[in-house]
């Protein structure tokens, strides 16, 4: 075309002298300045402003990348683009290439969070389902790599379009943090920093140009049902009565018991409540009585005399004969409903089974009238 095709151009198409890109969002990685089909001029001048990078690529081809600065584009410093461009004598004509500018600042409180349950296996508790959230922060430290592996061709190019890949690879990092660091459930909340800092070492192998710079595990939440028997024991080890929480478990397991009892017989989970709960009051007894061997007493008897024996009784509920049980057992299944004044009692020193409210050591669990008080001294 010669002088005259070089003119219709420039008629065609302004040249383009200052190249800059003033960010106006809050969430915008890259940038695609607009060139609207001019050309670059030779010398024209180039701001690249603090957080920022400046990428050019030449058909498809990864040119050169500029860092924060001001610079005048010549082929003294546009080497990359003067080699793909193959100027053989130098610059000293317009050209065309496409220019990204990447925002490396940093992105911080994004979010993250399981989707669905995800499993793990615990020493204590079996295979167990749990859920995560938390939040992180990331930068571009590699503008190139991720025009190249990530952005590719698109004009403007969003936190938002990244943040599902983001949490895929931060949910099976930390699934494989909580397996590699053998942390009981139980010992997860102590032991959150530790596993963000697993998590984040691993994301930061990613060939993503980002670089994960804060990891945060803000919770881990159990199942309702496991978390619920968890809060039950806290509560009692705070009030320092274990006895009170075994006292519960195995209230639990005798309204099973009486539950399934009811429907014709027990069935497998009345016989599964009713083994419970003897598995536990047999635990207690011989926790008892290794502590009556070894000297072990409770506050206040001395070392060579055993405290008093508690009355235990033998209940018939439902055609079953369960227990011994402690009265304070008997009066949980009292509130409970689960026996009534007529239930059959029996224990050691009785000649047969008896209505309960005719004994007269348990006749106060059903609210019988208050006696008088005694008489004052004197009257």
């Amino acid at each position: 075309m010669g002088i005259i095709g070089s003119i219709v151009d420039f008629v065609k198409g302004e040249l383009i002298n200052v190249i800059e890109w003033q960010d106006q969002s809050q969430d915008t990685i890259l940038h695609q300045y607009d060139c609207r089909g001019n050309a670059i001029k030779n010398g024209a001048q180039l701001t690249v402003r603090e957080s920022q990078a400046a990428v050019f690529v030449n058909e498809g081809e990864l040119g050169d990348i500029f860092q924060p600065g001001r610079y005048e584009l010549t082929t003294n410093n546009i080497p990359v683009l003067t080699k793909l461009k193959s100027w053989k004598y130098g610059l000293d004509s317009p050209f065309k290439c496409e220019v990204y500018f990447v925002n490396t600042k940093t992105f911080t409180a994004q979010k993250w969070g399981t989707p669905n349950v995800f499993y793990v296996r615990d020493q204590d508790f079996g295979r167990v389902s749990l859920r995560a959230f938390g939040t992180y922060s990331f930068r571009v430290v590699d503008p190139g790599l991720f025009v190249q592996k990530v952005s590719g061709t698109k004009s403007n190019f969003r936190v938002g379009e990244i943040a599902e890949e983001l949490r895929s690879l931060i949910i099976n990092n930390l699934i494989t943090a909580i397996g590699e660091s053998k942390v009981s459930l139980l010992d997860l909340a102590a032991n959150y920093r530790t596993l963000g800092e697993i998590c984040m070492k691993n994301l930061n192998t990613s060939e993503y140009g980002l670089q994960f710079t804060q990891f945060l595990i803000n919770s881990i939440s159990l199942p309702e049902e496991l978390q619920k028997k968890l809060d039950e024991g806290t509560g009692m080890n705070m009030l320092g009565d274990m006895n009170r929480y075994q006292q519960m478990s195995m209230a639990d397991a005798m309204k099973t018991a009486a539950a399934n009892g009811g429907n014709g017989g027990g069935g497998m989970e009345g016989m599964m409540g009713m083994m419970m709960m003897n598995n536990m009051m047999n635990q207690q007894q011989m926790m008892n009585q290794q502590m009556m061997n070894q000297g072990g007493y409770a506050q206040g008897y001395g070392q060579t005399t055993p405290p008093p024996m508690m009355s235990q009784y033998h209940v018939f509920v439902n055609g079953q004969q369960m227990g011994p049980f402690p009265i304070q057992m008997l009066q949980q299944m009292v509130a409970q409903g689960q026996m009534t004044g007529d239930t059959q009692v029996w224990k050691q020193g009785m000649a047969n089974w008896a209505a309960a409210n005719t004994v007269p050591e348990l006749a106060g669990l059903f609210g019988g009238a208050t006696p008088p008080p005694p008489p004052a001294p004197g009257a």
